[in-house]
């Protein structure tokens, strides 16, 4: 954790005190005005839970995930209702668990502590192993969360605005997605979009992968591989990042960070009139 915060913060970004989880995991997030980034590590081995039948383990995922490679592991999705969404997913067979209700001191901007609640709700799919999907449900008051302390940034990043994972056949992931996102998809070459411009997923095929990201190598099956963030000033990102010796590529007018140097998931920078 310690390592990727510094890493993070070299490419520019402002990050929250550590949050401490009662299963075993720790994070830090880079906060924007309505989304993050979250760095995630297991911290505390013994407090991971033990497996329980129709229960999504959060902490124990994490870990057999960070076995294998670093990377982006879960993608959190908005929630008004988690339990609601853990019923929908059950009833659409893309996730037959409990939901997940937890709570954490979260570290306010003077150095009190506030306790701060959330409900999960996880979606699997066998064709896409090892990696998930959830809902959020923020059970507090909104501004114990949202700091705007937190939410500027050296590098002027506003928001994460797509995420982009690899796939062997992106069709082929069509009905989970439009289950999920309750959306169609919108299917092109070598790729499959789901959600609104400026606030989507997009599955990219292997031809579409070595152009956007050459630096993604796609081992066969679905990953995410990439998070694409709009900044104030593409150009000042780029002086920011020349300045902390942050190798980039410029491809389609975004700045590409490779995913060495970002922990297993390449960044695109985009200026925000680009999304």
């Amino acid at each position: 954790m310690a390592q990727a915060a510094l890493d993070w913060q070299t490419l520019g970004f402002n990050l929250t005190p550590t949050g401490v989880h009662p299963f075993g995991t720790s994070n830090r997030l880079a906060m924007f005005g309505n989304n993050f980034l979250e760095l995630l590590a297991v911290t505390n081995v013994a407090a991971i839970p033990p497996a329980e039948s129709g229960h999504f383990n959060f902490a124990a995922h994490q870990q057999d995930f960070l076995r294998n490679a670093e990377g982006m592991s879960m993608l959190a999705l908005h929630s008004t209702d988690a339990h609601a969404d853990a019923a929908r997913f059950r009833a659409m067979r893309i996730g037959a668990y409990a939901p997940f209700d937890f709570g954490r001191d979260a570290v306010l901007p003077g150095g009190g502590t506030a306790r701060v609640a959330f409900s999960l709700a996880f979606a699997t799919d066998a064709a896409m192993p090892g990696i998930a999907f959830f809902t959020c449900q923020q059970r507090h008051p909104p501004e114990l969360f949202w700091k705007a302390e937190y939410q500027h940034h050296p590098n002027g990043a506003l928001r994460v605005i797509e995420v982009v994972m690899s796939a062997p056949e992106p069709e082929q992931h069509r009905a989970f997605l439009e289950s999920l996102t309750e959306s169609a998809a919108e299917h092109a070459p070598g790729q499959l979009t789901v959600g609104e411009r400026g606030n989507r997923i997009t599955v990219l095929g292997p031809s579409e992968i070595a152009r956007r990201l050459p630096d993604v190598v796609a081992d066969g099956s679905p990953r995410f591989c990439a998070a694409r963030v709009a900044v104030t000033d593409l150009d000042a990102t780029r002086r920011l990042l020349k300045n902390n010796g942050v190798a980039f590529q410029l491809i389609d007018n975004a700045l590409l960070i490779a995913p060495a140097a970002s922990h297993g998931l390449a960044l695109e920078f985009v200026e925000h009139e680009e999304i």
